[in-house]
């Protein structure tokens, strides 16, 4: 519901910038979009989720030889807030469309719920374990910037491209744990406003994991076997981000 409705603010606010009055008014910086290359900063807040694949029902064995059915699903119950930081470097290939690269660090979290279908509590729910993964994002997009015709101090714009991104936590013994190395999908809107002394562009993108992220040789490596069939409840994994970024030219 959060992510509906952002995106449809989002669309209104793009609608109404491309719908200018008539009126013109002084240009600020109105060479600046002229240069071959130019550089800035950005700073934003994300929020995270990611989408699992559930096995369903498993075999496990007990600790006296035995064997019993277990059914445990795994969900990320909600988006979780972080902030971002990072540079960035534009080259412009056309009047329309410019080339854009700007490393990234992302820091937020992932919440897990773990519903144990299979033993139950007193009240008959389903037991339940929780786990918070944190993670820290190190990620290198390549995007094309597709501009519309600039009117007076401002020009939206839409943009989409990939992003490889380094996940810097370390390994824990907690229930899931994700790959080193993912690789996103990312596509949005924003709008260039052009200021007396730089350039501000709020920006607004959805990116989607096109990879399985979920790291499978952690189960195995768990200390506690208890854990391992919560670990072994999910069979991929593919994480989500919505980034909200401003970026400083």
């Amino acid at each position: 519901m959060m992510k509906g409705r952002l995106w449809t603010i989002a669309l209104l606010v793009w609608t109404a910038l491309c719908c200018p009055a008539q009126k013109r008014s002084i240009q600020y910086k109105p060479y600046i979009d002229l240069r071959p290359m130019h550089f800035g900063i950005l700073v934003g807040m994300n929020l995270q989720d990611i989408e699992f694949n559930n096995v369903g029902p498993q075999i496990v064995t007990l600790e006296d030889g035995t064997t019993e059915e277990k059914t445990i699903v795994c969900d990320a119950d909600r988006w979780n807030a972080g902030f971002s930081v990072g540079v960035l470097a534009d080259l412009r290939l056309s009047s329309h469309l410019n080339l854009r690269f700007s490393p990234t660090m992302h820091f937020g979290a992932k919440h897990l719920t773990f519903h144990n279908l299979t033993d139950l509590d007193q009240q008959g729910n389903p037991r339940e374990e929780r786990q918070d993964m944190k993670n820290t994002y190190v990620s290198f997009p390549l995007d094309l910037k597709f501009s519309a015709e600039r009117w007076n101090n401002y020009r939206p714009y839409l943009m989409a491209g990939v992003n490889p991104m380094i996940n810097l936590t370390s390994k824990n013994q907690d229930f899931v744990a994700l790959k080193r190395g993912d690789i996103f999908f990312e596509i949005g809107l924003g709008c260039d406003f052009y200021l007396p002394f730089f350039k501000l562009i709020p920006e607004l993108k959805f990116c989607y994991s096109l990879s399985d992220a979920l790291d499978h040789n952690h189960a195995s490596e768990l200390k506690d076997t208890n854990k391992r069939i919560y670990a072994n409840a999910v069979t991929s994994g593919h994480s989500k981000m919505i980034v909200l970024t401003f970026y400083f030219e």
